[in-house]
């Protein structure tokens, strides 16, 4: 077996391409830092706005250039566009005529996008913050809505802190296909993928927004996906570029805000609710998670954080409220083991309340959501 190449002969490799100005992308200011994880490579090139066109070029064959290198497995090259200071603004747009007018598309990155082959729906599980147990809930309720007898697939989509690989004990990387799709690892009856899969658990994703938002799509649409029911995605933490690439590329069924009753982890899931809402994606409701702890020897309750928030911020914002789940350490001691509750205990109490969140997520997809064409999104 070939072994994967490394930094010095992607360099040697991209010296040979030339920039616009003529000089060698190999060893220039506008190359990143190159990453190798199983004999796939991934760097981003930056330029000037202005000067994008030319650069797709240099990517292009910086992408064949890599690919053709004995041992690579495949290559991700993003390009990395920004305008500079002092650079001319675009010209003011005209007036609006009385009728209104569809807004001109700023490229084909801006085109409904269809949907991911093999996928039938698309749902993402969100959070305004880290720490609220997003990735365990968006993991029990894909095996919730599998007991419902679909056919489930998740996709982690924090690039910079996958924990797919952990909660679900996989530790085996995935193969590919003709050394360029991705096959989904099985587990659990559900087809997973994970950038955690290619590297390390230890090593940092030092990544540009670009180089995300590629490795994102690129998780979502070279992927061996087969006849999934439905894609749970679990979502990063926050608004940023994971949220808008799944906006962009794909017509999401609708998005699943976790939160804990506590006012701070609210005020973080209004902005994730907020940002769904503004660019077209349904909200299909919320799960309160950590809402109640019972004392394994008294069986007393105690409202850690406080209890009903998100199920008064539901009532509040006309949502629906998914349902609660209280804070047990058998939950987190099982998903830290690699095998979620529901797996393990799949007819005890605490599977029974992921299992009706699901049913409660599916009967919001099937009012429709799902059906819609993905949004368009113009950024001004």
């Amino acid at each position: 077996m070939t072994n994967a190449p490394t930094k010095d002969d992607v360099q040697s490799a991209l010296a040979k391409i030339k920039l616009p100005d003529g000089t060698a992308l190999g060893g220039s200011t506008n190359l990143s830092d190159i990453f190798i994880a199983d004999g796939k490579v991934f760097f981003s090139i930056s330029c000037d706005a202005a000067e994008a066109q030319k650069f797709e070029a240099v990517r292009l064959a910086a992408e064949e250039a890599v690919k053709a290198l004995p041992g690579a497995t495949g290559a991700m090259v993003a390009l990395t566009a920004e305008k500079k200071a002092g650079s001319p603004n675009p010209a003011p747009k005209p007036a609006p005529t009385t009728a209104p007018q569809p807004k001109p598309q700023a490229g084909p990155q801006n085109s409904p996008k269809a949907g991911v082959e093999g996928v039938k729906q698309i749902i993402a599980v969100a959070s305004g913050k880290g720490g609220v147990g997003k990735s365990t809930t968006a993991i029990n309720i894909a095996l919730g809505l599998q007991s419902l007898g679909l056919k489930v697939g998740v996709l982690d989509a924090d690039i910079y802190g996958p924990s797919l690989p952990r909660l679900l004990g996989i530790t085996h990387k995935p193969e590919t296909i003709d050394g360029r799709i991705l096959k989904p690892i099985e587990k659990f009856g559900l087809q997973v993928m994970s950038i955690g899969f290619l590297v390390e658990e230890d090593t940092p994703m030092i990544w540009r927004g670009p180089m995300v938002m590629s490795a994102l799509t690129q998780m979502l649409r070279e992927v061996a996906w087969t006849d999934l029911d439905v894609l749970v995605v679990d979502m990063p933490p926050g608004t940023g570029d994971a949220q808008l690439t799944m906006a962009q590329q794909v017509p999401l069924a609708g998005a699943v805000i976790v939160s804990t009753p506590q006012d701070l982890s609210l005020i973080d899931a209004r902005k994730g609710l907020n940002m769904f809402r503004k660019v077209d994606v349904p909200v299909l409701g919320i799960v309160e998670n950590m809402s109640y702890f019972i004392a394994p020897d008294t069986q007393a309750r105690y409202d850690i954080f406080g209890h009903g928030g998100a199920k008064a911020e539901a009532i509040k914002l006309g949502l629906p409220f998914l349902g609660e789940v209280p804070l047990v350490m058998k939950i987190r001691e099982l998903s830290d083991a690699g095998t979620p509750i529901t797996v393990e205990e799949p007819d005890g109490p605490h599977a029974a309340v992921y299992k009706d969140i699901a049913k409660a997520v599916y009967a919001q997809m099937s009012d429709g959501a799902g059906k819609r064409a993905a949004p368009n999104i113009v950024f001004e």
